[in-house]
């Protein structure tokens, strides 16, 4: 399995052993690109899209020509990954003209709706899929307040969505990376690459 991580801002390491600790719990290898730019992502098998400054993440996106592949890649079928500012970039609204979203799921999110910084906090969380709670850790995290009918949810929190699926994306308001738990890559990668095996 190639997976490439979006690394055009940001800090893309804890992504990259979660998914590889997902991979070894299936008795798979995972290769982990870091893409910066185009022409990576059509050889990706999976995709992860991290945390950062969502503004700064959907300028650099567009400018190095990467929008367009990730978004091919979705139409094709194949999984995202979309944690935190990345889940903001996935969606169809920001509610911020600064962000050009990519329109990969249909929810409407407010950024740092959760909070600054110092708001951070970490909550077990139950996950459709998962047998027991998720440790999820939230920072300056965005919160989602419409979906789509076509959007499953996952997981809340205090009513809130916070973990969201449509077709092969899932998007997260947490970081499931900054835990040594790695359920949710495998939700969504190797659920999903097993189903439609």
């Amino acid at each position: 399995m190639q997976a490439g991580v979006i690394a055009v801002q940001g800090d893309v390491s804890e992504h990259a052993s979660a998914i590889k600790r997902a991979a070894r719990a299936h008795g798979e290898d995972a290769d982990v690109v870091e893409i910066r730019n185009a022409g990576i992502v059509p050889d990706c098998d999976v995709l992860l899209m991290p945390g950062g400054e969502s503004t700064t993440i959907s300028r650099l996106l567009r400018d190095e020509g990467i929008a367009s592949e990730i978004q091919d890649h979705v139409a094709a079928g194949k999984p995202v990954l979309a944690t935190c500012a990345g889940l903001i970039v996935a969606s169809t609204d920001a509610k911020d003209e600064r962000v050009e979203t990519l329109d990969l799921i249909d929810v409407t999110v407010d950024r740092n709706a959760f909070g600054r910084q110092k708001d951070s906090f970490e909550a077990p969380l139950d996950v459709k899929g998962l047998d027991s709670p998720f440790p999820a850790v939230f920072i300056r995290a965005p919160l989602i307040d419409e979906i789509g009918e076509d959007v499953q949810v996952l997981a809340t929190w205090e009513g809130d969505p916070v973990a969201v699926k449509q077709g092969a994306i899932v998007g997260t308001s947490f970081h499931p990376e900054l835990t040594t738990d790695a359920r949710i890559h495998d939700l969504a990668f190797f659920d999903t690459v097993e189903a439609s095996q």
